[in-house]
């Protein structure tokens, strides 16, 4: 159709530096108007590539936001490269190594993202030794070298606690996340950090965490009056805990705002519309996707891992008064 040859064709498709524009666009103006796309069969016949990134998702986080604004900003980086996005869905019941395993067994993928990390996560260690790219949203401590975006949990619980204090809070309380997590740890130290240098107590809620069921959350926050420890700051982690958590609280009778503040970390608009009106520290998830590909594109380009790792900063929305 364009009176080209077959080579002059594909290479003009493929960008290539020794074609001149006004052939690739020749090429390229042709394409558009029949609607061509390579046969992925082929072209993975021919070179091995599937054009195909892999995004293994966590199933158990209770709030849709989190994996649809990942979604988004993966697809913001991709669009318009050859890449698609294939997301697998993973249950903590299962083995987490198992669409790993998948993945690698049958080449499945040009690169892989993975989400909640573990310290000591077998999947970076299986991805690492296999060469096949790939980044996750989150960091393994037994394996820094490898590439990753992450939310800086640490200065998440700093600018919790110190906000909570200046509020005039003196009796601290964390709803963590499961301990399994690697940023179970970094939460742990931000709290801690902070109430040591500001002299006040911190305890971590026990019997529950991110994870426990929003009933059994709201019965936590009903009882957290009648503990031997009766916090008067709680920091969470979660908008959908934190709601569940504070509902429990008004119900058995605390005024929140007054004898109690909880400041959450917000990954969705959720706490624009309740009541009460709560403190917060927002983690921009679109963002977090659009790192997370760009790396990941990095990495199957050739860069090392260990010079894609970034941090995302917290962003305060704060609601009420000091």
């Amino acid at each position: 159709m364009t009176g080209l040859g077959v080579t002059t064709v594909s290479r003009a498709l493929k960008d290539a530096h020794d074609i001149s524009a006004k052939t690739k666009l020749r090429v390229r103006k042709v394409a558009d108007a029949i609607g061509y796309h390579p046969d992925r069969a082929g072209v993975r016949l021919r070179t091995g590539k599937t054009n195909v990134i892999s995004l293994i998702l966590d199933q158990t986080d209770k709030v849709p936001e989190f994996a649809r604004r990942l979604i988004v900003g993966i697809s913001d980086v991709i669009r318009g490269t050859p890449y698609h996005l294939v997301v697998t869905p993973q249950s903590r019941a299962d083995d987490p190594m198992d669409p790993v395993r998948y993945v690698l067994n049958t080449r499945a993928a040009d690169g892989v993202i993975i989400t909640h990390i573990r310290p000591d996560d077998e999947r970076v260690q299986a991805l690492s030794q296999s060469g096949l790219p790939f980044v996750a949203h989150g960091r393994c401590l037994s394996a820094p070298g490898h590439a990753y975006h992450d939310f800086d949990n640490r200065a998440f619980c700093e600018m919790a606690a110190r906000r909570l204090i200046a509020r005039g809070r003196r009796r601290l309380a964390l709803l963590s996340p499961p301990s399994e997590f690697s940023y179970y740890q970094e939460t742990l130290a931000g709290l801690a950090a902070v109430a040591e240098a500001e002299a006040v107590p911190f305890q971590v809620l026990g019997g529950i965490d991110l994870d426990s069921s929003s009933e059994v959350l709201r019965q936590a926050g009903m009882a957290l009056r009648y503990q031997d420890y009766v916090p008067d700051g709680v920091i969470c982690g979660s908008e959908l805990c934190a709601m569940a958590l504070i509902d429990g609280m008004i119900q058995s009778g605390m005024d929140v705002g007054r004898d109690i503040d909880v400041i959450a970390k917000e990954t969705s608009d959720l706490l624009n519309f309740t009541r009460p009106r709560i403190d917060s520290l927002r983690e921009d998830l679109i963002v977090a996707g659009q790192q997370l590909a760009t790396h990941l594109l990095d990495m199957i380009e050739g860069r090392e891992g260990a010079n894609l790792q970034s941090l995302s900063a917290p962003i305060p929305v704060w609601r009420n008064d000091i």
